[in-house]
């Protein structure tokens, strides 16, 4: 299988996850849709987990379809949390009330 990964896409994806303003999240899919690869949630996932090679971005701010966190990443909910995120529960945000309109 072709690697679909190159920098020009790295910073594309990055770069939308940058503009996520400060108390509100986005989603895999959202970020997907936004880069004109709506199918492409996972790839997205896929760059977000080695973002801390390309700088600092907001990488907490982005979810699953449902808000739940990331399984592992105990600092999200923390990072969040100190943006006045609103959470449904110990691993989810309330997507209806703090989603990115983008």
């Amino acid at each position: 299988m072709k690697n679909i990964l190159n920098e020009d896409l790295i910073y594309e994806i990055l770069s939308v996850v940058s503009e996520i303003p400060e108390g509100k999240t986005a989603t895999y899919g959202q970020i997907a849709r936004l880069i004109g690869r709506e199918k492409n949630a996972r790839l997205v996932g896929r760059v977000l987990s080695m973002s801390e090679y390309y700088g600092s971005y907001p990488c907490h701010r982005v979810v699953n379809h449902a808000g739940r966190l990331a399984p592992g990443w105990m600092e999200q909910r923390e990072l969040l949390e100190s943006e006045d995120v609103s959470m449904k529960d110990e691993n989810h945000v309330d997507l209806r009330l703090c989603q990115w309109d983008a």
